[in-house]
């Protein structure tokens, strides 16, 4: 290993003693200025030091950004600084690899915010004005903007044509520099100088030749009065004079607008700043460059004197080379995924806006699964359905199928309230909610049908409610009493027989010691038990598949439907035992939404013969117990709907495909498939619970809107000290919000 480090320092000394320059690649005849400032900065100071071969730096001027790819590319040019869209675009498209990333006051991510004369706009008043976007597929001017519209659908898509064509139709002129020719309503408002000669044609290019290049020009566009509206990134706001501030603000989403200085508050989302790319086999050298520039000309650089590496206002521009706002260069690990270095979000987004081209996964709605019984009744649901391509994806959990809809890998699951508070922390969006019993609104609340999804006007969803189930030979078991003893959970997590359950047991148990992570409270507070998803001794009632001796050592305790007590129908199973007498618990935590229809599945599938609800009661909170029909009165409180959730870009598409899913499939009783049945499979509540009626359109309110504020209070306190895999994988997002 060592032989190969020398071996690299020696060849990258090599190759630029022997003349062989570090070239970088420039935008502008300003870049130029500096770079060459740079190289005579360098030529002054290094031949004091050992590390002569990095005085020769040759600046190698390019059109726009993606000739400076083709230049790196071809071995004309050796690193570039770019937006973080066309750091993307150049290794996933180009092969090029990223090196390292400019740092912000606020880390390596900028806010996208949109801007406009005050008292003229808001941001859903934005169809047919004119916009100018600092370029295409940026993160601030493209992607971050257009996600948003999309997933609030004020932007219709359909994917079969370019997304350029889409917008083209959307406003009504624009500057997007970088867009191409393939929609030229998109450069209409663009100044760059024309021409049929390639080297004098600057129109609507990515360099600084088109006044309307960057964020700089996008806001000159506005404040020309060329455009009516600029999308650009807060690094350019944070230097705005006096009079911008006055004569300018920032559209909020909420439709409201703010100050200038509020952009950390009102913007549309937020995403990765710019980085620094070569080609694969120049990474080491590049770093090795970048360092040692950083360390003698950087903000705490020992030659700052002589030259400042992140300014510009010497060679009378902005972001020359390098963002003026740049605090540091952050060198990255050689071969690091691209997901790692853009955020899982921002690459999902990319994907969804087409940034690898059109593919299959574009045109399917991929529902993610997560049991073999599961993955049948999808694939007839996608049998059925007709006229979407549905393809079914298979994961262990549900915590699983939020990584791998937060990674782009699926598209859409219906979630449990405590996993829809998870997939909302991992920046997940709902787009419809179940809604159970015969009236699932009150009377007084208005409802309007758009298409085939009910719209609610308020949230008027019902619960369900969390139960504790005994049987009624068991006199001796109340709520107080159950430390100890053996008990059935549906699955980690579950709302009912997790988290509502910390209040009644293990919170109240807990409340004054400094242990409150409830999962291992679980462990010492019952003896043992079965909850799906769990370990050590809280998996030992469990009994994998219940039928193939050989499967039964992957599934046992598996947090899906391959365990057989999982859910509500395997935590009833798990309290009468497994058929041949072994294997129960003392009490069982799970819902009363379909606990009648569940007790008499018990004989018709053959799991259990002889059983009624009166065998059966229900503990009351206040240690009393009641008839399994009394679960008003006697419940461990209510239970937000689950709800289908996905990527923000993706919810039109979900909502659609749920549309045509419902009007073809819902509650039709003669009908092959049924969406919201599940006993033909030999479980129940497969990918929908049986009992819900229709889902109900939901893509308009938060996570925290379907939940409530009790359950997001109880769902915060817990998981604030419960540790929980799913939340440290989704924190990895580089520009996850604070609050999140």
């Amino acid at each position: 290993m060592m032989k190969t480090v020398i071996l690299i320092v020696l060849i990258t000394f090599s190759l630029l003693a022997s003349g062989k320059k570090f070239r970088w690649c420039t935008l502008s005849d300003l870049e130029q200025r500096k770079c060459a400032e740079l190289s005579k900065a360098l030529t002054a100071v290094l031949p004091l030091t050992t590390a002569s071969s990095f005085t020769r730096i040759s600046c190698i001027r390019a059109h726009n950004t993606y000739d400076c790819i083709d230049k790196i590319r071809a071995n004309k040019a050796d690193a570039a600084s770019l937006d973080a869209g066309d750091v993307y675009s150049a290794v996933k498209l180009y092969g090029l690899t990223v090196v390292a990333k400019e740092i912000y006051d606020q880390g390596n991510c900028v806010f996208a915010v949109a801007i406009a004369k005050r008292g003229t706009l808001d941001i859903q008043s934005l169809r047919g004005v004119r916009s100018c976007h600092n370029g295409a597929r940026w993160t601030s001017g493209w992607n971050i903007p257009l996600g948003f519209l999309l997933a609030r659908n004020s932007l219709s898509w359909d994917e079969a044509q370019p997304l350029s064509q889409a917008i083209s139709e959307y406003f009504n002129a624009s500057c997007i520099p970088g867009v191409g020719v393939a929609a030229p309503q998109l450069c209409a408002l663009c100044q760059g100088q024309k021409s049929y000669v390639r080297d004098r044609n600057h129109f609507c290019e990515t360099s600084s030749n088109e006044p309307f290049y960057d964020s700089e020009g996008a806001f000159r566009c506005l404040k020309d009065g060329v455009a009516d509206v600029a999308f650009l990134d807060h690094l350019r706001i944070m230097s705005a004079t006096e009079s911008e501030q006055q004569e300018y603000e920032l559209l909020c989403p909420d439709g409201s607008t703010a100050e200038l200085t509020e952009y950390s508050t009102c913007n549309l989302g937020k995403g990765p700043g710019r980085g620094i790319v070569t080609r694969n086999n120049f990474q080491k050298i590049t770093n090795k460059f970048l360092s040692m520039i950083q360390r003698l000309f950087g903000h705490k650089g020992k030659e700052r004197a002589r030259f400042e590496l992140f300014s510009s206002a010497p060679f009378g521009g902005k972001n020359l080379l390098f963002r003026d706002a740049t605090q540091h260069l952050q060198l990255l690990e050689e071969q690091l995924e691209i997901a790692y270095v853009l955020g899982l979000d921002y690459v999902a987004l990319l994907k969804g806006l087409g940034h690898e081209g059109s593919s299959l996964d574009n045109s399917v709605v991929r529902w993610c699964c997560i049991s073999d019984a599961e993955l049948r009744k999808c694939e007839e649901w996608a049998l059925n359905i007709k006229s979407d391509p549905l393809v079914c994806v298979q994961a262990t959990s549900m915590t699983k199928c939020i990584e791998m809809i937060k990674s782009s890998e699926a598209d859409a699951v219906t979630l449990d309230a405590t996993h829809v508070y998870i997939a909302g922390r991992c920046g997940l969006v709902p787009v419809a909610a179940e809604c159970y019993g015969g009236d699932c609104a009150p009377a007084a609340e208005t409802m309007e049908k758009t298409g085939k999804l009910i719209h609610l006007q308020h949230k008027a969803l019902p619960p369900v409610y969390a139960v504790a189930l005994a049987k009624k030979s068991a006199k001796q078991i109340h709520i107080h009493n159950l430390r100890g003893r053996r008990s059935c959970h549906s699955h980690l997590y579950s709302p009912g027989g997790w988290l509502l359950l910390s209040r009644h047991t293990v919170g109240a148990w807990q409340n004054d010691t400094e242990n409150c992570d409830i999962a291992s409270a679980y462990q010492n507070y019952f003896w043992k038990g079965c909850m799906p998803g769990a370990d050590g001794n809280l998996c030992k009632v469990c009994i994998g598949d219940g039928e193939v001796e050989g499967a039964r050592v992957s599934s046992r305790c598996a947090a899906s439907h391959n365990e057989r007590y999982y859910g509500n129908m395997g935590a009833l199973r798990c309290l009468v035992g497994n058929p041949s007498g072994r294997s129960f618990g003392d009490v069982a935590f799970l819902e009363h939404s379909n606990l009648l229809q569940n007790i008499e599945d018990l004989g018709s599938s053959g799991w259990a013969k002889g059983y009624t609800p009166l065998d059966f009661e229900l503990l009351c909170p206040d240690g009393t117990r009641a008839a399994v029909t009394e679960w008003a009165g006697c419940n461990l409180g209510p239970i937000p709907p689950s709800t289908v959730m996905t990527r923000p870009v993706t919810v039109t598409k979900i909502s659609d495909f749920l549309l045509k899913s419902q009007e073809s499939l819902g509650s039709e009783l003669d009908s092959e498939f049924q969406l919201f049945q599940s006993w033909k499979y030999g479980e129940s509540d497969l990918l929908f619970k049986d009992t819900t009626q229709y889902l109900v359109h939901a893509s308009h309110l938060s996570y925290q809107k379907i939940l409530g504020e009790s359950f997001i209070q109880l769902a915060e306190s817990v998981f604030n000290c419960t540790p929980a895999g799913i939340l440290d994988f989704c924190k990895q997002d580089i520009c996850a919000s604070s609050s999140n």
